[in-house]
């Protein structure tokens, strides 16, 4: 949806504009009575470019391991770290994509479609290594790293991630009560000032506020 600050009175010149996808939020000048329908109608066009210039219509970039990490982009880099346990985990990734979807923001998510069981977790693994490979630029690349710890999951990697990110000032925390490790996550937290948050909801308001 795009918006535009001119607006008309005129019931045509309204449903003109909305057929073509813009929406009027304010007030220019009353062109009605300046001009007939037909001047008025040629002249459109120039007048939602005009009005074009102060807006701006964005949506979300999403990037899924292991794709190319957008390093120069200027757009702030959100990293979704957090339980996945292998796939088995809830996706919970995917419904902070959707809420931020209308957002000028780079999310980088460690979730494949394609994960295979099959790759062992060692390093001469090539697609594993890919994996983790991809997650450690990614995470460097980003200027928030989201870390959910879902009750009733291990989530050893996202530990070892919440770890090594502790000190950066680039951490915003969800570790509600169930899962396993809740104190050690709150006390680190606690240490070094770590954002955190009790619920999604929470979450998801804090994360657009810092977008």
């Amino acid at each position: 949806m795009y918006y535009c600050i001119i607006f008309s009175k005129s019931k045509i010149l309204n449903l003109y504009c909305q057929q073509r996808g813009f929406l009027f939020v304010g007030c220019c000048v009353d062109l009605d009575k300046e001009l007939d329908m037909r001047k008025l109608l040629l002249i459109v066009p120039q007048l939602l470019l005009i009005g074009l210039v102060f807006a701006q219509d964005y949506k979300a970039t999403i990037i899924k391991s292991p794709n190319v990490i957008p390093t120069e982009d200027s757009r702030l880099k959100l990293f979704l770290g957090g339980s996945i346990d292998m796939g088995k985990s809830e996706n919970w990734q995917a419904r902070i994509e959707k809420q931020l979807s209308n957002y000028n923001v780079i999310v980088l998510n460690p979730r494949r479609d394609d994960w295979n069981k099959e790759w062992k977790p060692i390093n001469t693994d090539k697609n594993f290594r890919k994996q983790v490979e991809w997650e450690l630029s990614a995470l460097e690349a980003s200027d928030i790293v989201v870390m959910y710890f879902a009750p009733g999951s291990q989530s050893p990697i996202s530990l070892l991630e919440f770890g090594l990110y502790a000190k950066t000032g680039k951490l915003i925390v969800l570790c509600p009560d169930g899962f396993w490790r809740k104190g050690n996550v709150d006390i680190v937290s606690e240490k070094y000032n770590i954002s955190t948050v009790n619920t999604f909801n929470e979450l998801i308001v804090e994360l657009k506020k810092l977008l």
